[in-house]
């Protein structure tokens, strides 16, 4: 299972604050209190990590991995609301935070390797 310890690391990759910038350079305005694009984002994260098999099957592992408890309807609506938009921004941010040399070794497409956007 993921730990805490991984939210964490994401979250120093990628603030709460910045998540929250990109949404509003998108025009998307999140108005939740208790799920957040912030938690969206953590949610897929430990979903990929730990593999979960649904939205449901999601719910029942956050607690474990530190995130905020939710109905898995909260979960879907909220995955179907938020645009794609805001994932490819953040995407992009992390790659380009990453060092020319790891970039390199992940061979991204050349929108993700070019140095020409500010870190």
């Amino acid at each position: 299972m993921v730990e805490k310890k991984s939210i964490t690391i994401l979250q120093s990759i990628l603030t709460p604050e910045e998540v929250q910038s990109v949404a509003k350079e998108t025009d998307y305005e999140d108005k939740a209190r208790k799920f957040t694009v912030t938690h969206l984002l953590q949610y897929w994260c430990a979903a990929a990590l730990e593999q979960w098999d649904s939205y449901r099957s999601g719910v029942d592992h956050a607690a474990h991995s530190g995130l905020p408890v939710v109905h898995y309807s909260c979960f879907s609506t909220k995955a179907a609301e938020v645009p794609f938009a805001i994932f490819k921004e953040l995407f992009d941010r992390v790659i380009h935070k990453c060092s020319r040399e790891t970039r390199r070794k992940l061979t991204f497409p050349n929108e993700y390797s070019s140095s020409t956007r500010p870190p």
